[in-house]
């Protein structure tokens, strides 16, 4: 009996561990399979997706493309989702914030998952695991080796070395190890340098794009073949669209100049030749983007550097520091020259930022409410006489919606006040140097007096709140510029601009 209860047991948790439903090859995850998951494939990658998230229902096939390369390479890694809607004690757990949020548990190991870093195109989902899970260099003995591994990959690097315990292979496996989304392999094999044209040693990589290869010429360090690589690893000019976006924003180049143009347009290839033609020139330096004006996804992003539609073809240059700083060509022309003068400029720190404004609405102080503009915000917040509360919103924004009632009945509450104005600026229009709008709604107070400080309102969105806070004077519910820790709509909200 005692044999018979272990054998129906075993059974058991066989038939629990088939039982993890599939969709497209992707195991579907609940808290109540999702241990069992991880004891029966212990390198599996997991994304945490709500159903009515765009990015997510971008991301769906790519993922499902991934899942069904490793399953059919006969590969021990599988790919999983759950709905994080859904499985809410799941998403908890493991700090899901937005979507999707992609894990990488490893050797079984729940306690502290890997964030997934690299792109969200399969071949980039494939790479990264393998890089996980395998060696960080492929040894390459043979030709069809160091064949496949190109044909199968957007991007490779191999390293041509006779003595691969050189200095610079090591260097070379230290460059690996920090890289996630490319595969890298290395060969001392005479066929493989003959059948590349290699006649030294040296680092080769290889792209199915613009040049089709770059040969790295410098001293052999992790630094040197680190930058090299970012340098030609990505197209001298690429779309942003859902699937590039990850490589745009994650880059090491944080400063981009964005030619916003239509695809249907008989010019598009002109243009292009041209803003390809000027790319030449920064390379490493300044990543030169492309985005269809016509697509209704890119909207927001027109949106956020003042542009309309019918304003396009147009350029703009933007940086990623700590600071996002738009730039603003002088011409509307887009050849090679003007490109190349605006890019110079831009490197030798000869441009002023681009602030929008709006111009100034002749009744910008007729409702309780305040109208601010980028013309009229210094002259108005800085007035020493006066506290000034301000929302900064964007016309899209549901959690500024939310607000708007409050806000107006704010105004109304110390609309005859001599010291105190309420006021809101559209933030998708109307830039200031003064206050960096990260996320929507944002709220600062202006106290009166010389000094030009700025207090962050972290308090309560409430009636009752926004009075103790200016009651107060910036007090209760404040916290000095910069503190805030908002977690409202943010400005991209997600991969975006």
């Amino acid at each position: 009996l005692t044999m018979l209860k272990f054998f129906l047991l075993c059974t058991l948790a066989v038939a629990s561990r088939a039982d993890i439903p599939e969709e497209e090859d992707v195991l579907v995850l609940k808290k109540s399979n999702f241990d069992e998951a991880l004891k029966a494939h212990p390198n599996i990658l997991v994304e945490f997706y709500a159903p009515w998230c765009g990015h997510c229902k971008a991301l769906a096939p790519e993922y499902a493309k991934a899942a069904g390369m490793l399953k059919n390479e006969g590969s021990e890694i599988r790919l999983a989702k759950v709905d994080a809607t859904e499985e809410t004690e799941l998403a908890q757990e493991y700090g899901v914030r937005g979507y999707p949020t992609i894990k990488f548990f490893k050797g079984g190991e729940k306690e502290s998952p890997k964030e997934y870093s690299a792109g969200r195109q399969a071949d980039d989902i494939v790479s990264w695991l393998k890089k996980r899970t395998g060696p960080a260099v492929a040894t390459l003995a043979e030709v069809t080796q160091a064949e496949s591994l190109i044909a199968d990959n957007e991007v490779a690097v191999i390293a041509f070395f006779k003595d691969t315990e050189s200095a610079g292979a090591k260097a070379f496996e230290k460059a690996a190890e920090a890289i996630d989304d490319i595969p890298f392999g290395m060969t001392s094999d005479d066929a493989v340098y003959s059948k590349f044209e290699v006649s030294k040693d040296g680092v080769v990589l290889f792209k199915k794009f613009d040049e089709g290869r770059n040969t790295f010429d410098g001293e052999l360090t992790k630094e040197n073949l680190l930058a090299f690589i970012k340098a030609n690893q990505l197209p001298l000019v690429i779309e942003f669209t859902e699937q590039t976006a990850p490589k745009i924003f994650g880059g090491e180049i944080k400063s981009h100049i964005l030619m916003f143009v239509p695809k249907a347009a008989s010019d598009f290839q002109d243009k292009m030749d041209q803003f390809k033609k000027a790319a030449e020139g920064f390379k490493g330096q300044i990543l030169f983007i492309y985005i269809d004006s016509d697509v209704d996804d890119n909207q927001r992003i027109l949106e956020f550097f003042g542009l309309k539609k019918e304003e396009c073809p147009a350029i703009r240059l933007i940086t990623l520091e700590d600071e996002m700083t738009k730039y603003k060509p002088s011409t509307d022309a887009i050849t090679a020259e003007s490109i190349t003068e605006f890019c110079t400029l831009f490197t030798q720190g000869k441009l002023k930022p681009h602030l929008m404004s709006q111009d100034i609405p002749e009744d910008w102080d007729k409702n309780p409410v305040k109208v601010l503009v980028g013309k009229n915000f210094e002259e108005v917040v800085f007035d020493p006489t006066k506290n000034v509360f301000v929302e900064f919103y964007a016309p899209w924004c549901g959690h500024c919606k939310q607000l708007a009632p409050i806000w107006d009945k704010l105004g109304e509450k110390y609309k005859d006040s001599a010291d105190v104005i309420v006021a809101k600026m559209d933030s998708t229009a109307n830039e200031i140097e003064a206050v960096k709008v990260h996320s929507f709604p944002t709220l600062k107070f202006f106290p009166a007096g010389e000094e030009h400080k700025v207090i962050d309102y972290n308090g309560e969105r409430t009636l009752e709140g926004f009075t103790k806070f200016l009651e107060s004077g910036g007090k209760e519910g404040g916290a000095p510029a910069g503190e805030d820790d908002d977690e409202d709509m943010d400005l991209d909200e997600s991969h975006s601009f």
